[in-house]
């Protein structure tokens, strides 16, 4: 298999990416075969995918968009992927120039490609490390250099939890970010759930099953679980709710069916 320009040396290009397979849902081209098919295995059981991943990057931006008019112009964007067209820093430096952006992620391809899209932008940065280690992110040269954390944060965990499986302890690593940050800081999150995909549980399960064959298990949580995430946090109305349905900029009513799997939410710390 030949290696694009663009991908990182040593990074094995035959193993399936959850940020690539990501890219592709999205359009992007950041990405290889094996993580296309990937994504095509997904889709046969599952073929909203890609209306999933534009109703969650949708919601990502009117959240952020949110935070700015709160006075919020420090953002901490963890599992953070491939940047691509309208991603947190662009949305907060367009309606607040001054704003603060560090990206996380541990996707090799994912730092390398987000080095190259922000360099020459000083109010922007990539971490190269991992949710489950949330000490190693908030003790980052980048985290020191770009945000300060007695001010309110908006710290994004978008489409990202549902890769930690309990055993990775995803609840403890929320509440000792949510910890590290000052009163008036946002969680946002988006999270998978088999509750509202338009398919029975067992046709959706086979996309689960994709992403437990690639070494990268998807867990789908219920309402209730993924509202344990915001403890600690008082959340913003409406709620957690459908994504399509947090303060929408046109009506709910004409999003795809797919675009209402999982939930979203915001929770503001007191």
């Amino acid at each position: 298999m030949e290696r694009p320009a663009w991908a990182p040396q040593g990074i094995d290009i035959s193993v399936p990416s959850v940020s690539r397979i990501y890219d592709y849902y999205l359009g992007g081209s950041h990405n290889f075969e094996v993580d296309r098919e990937a994504a095509r295995k997904a889709m046969e059981f599952m073929p909203g995918l890609p209306k999933i991943m534009q109703a969650n990057r949708a919601f990502m931006r009117r959240a952020v968009r949110y935070a700015v008019d709160q006075g919020i112009t420090q953002f901490l964007d963890i599992g953070s992927g491939i940047p691509t067209f309208g991603n947190v820093h662009e949305v907060a430096q367009s309606a607040s120039p001054g704003a603060r952006v560090v990206y996380v992620d541990h996707d090799s391809v994912a730092v390398a490609h987000s080095r190259a899209v922000l360099e020459g932008n000083e109010n922007a940065g990539i971490v190269a490390a991992d949710l489950r280690k949330p000490r190693d992110i908030l003790a980052s040269s980048e985290v020191e250099r770009l945000l300060d954390l007695d001010r309110p944060v908006a710290l994004l965990l978008v489409a990202v939890l549902h890769f930690l499986d309990d055993a990775d302890e995803p609840y403890r690593a929320v509440a000792e970010l949510r910890d590290a940050l000052a009163p008036g800081s946002l969680l946002i999150v988006t999270h998978a759930s088999y509750e509202g995909i338009p398919l029975r549980p067992e046709q959706a399960s086979g996309t689960v099953g994709v992403y437990k064959d690639i070494r990268n298990p998807l867990i789908m949580r219920s309402r209730d679980e993924i509202a344990r995430f915001f403890e600690g946090f008082d959340m913003v109305e409406p709620g957690l709710v459908d994504m399509p349905v947090w303060r929408p900029d046109t009506s709910p009513e004409d999003e795809d069916p797919y675009a209402f799997s999982g939930f979203a939410g915001v929770g503001r710390i007191a």
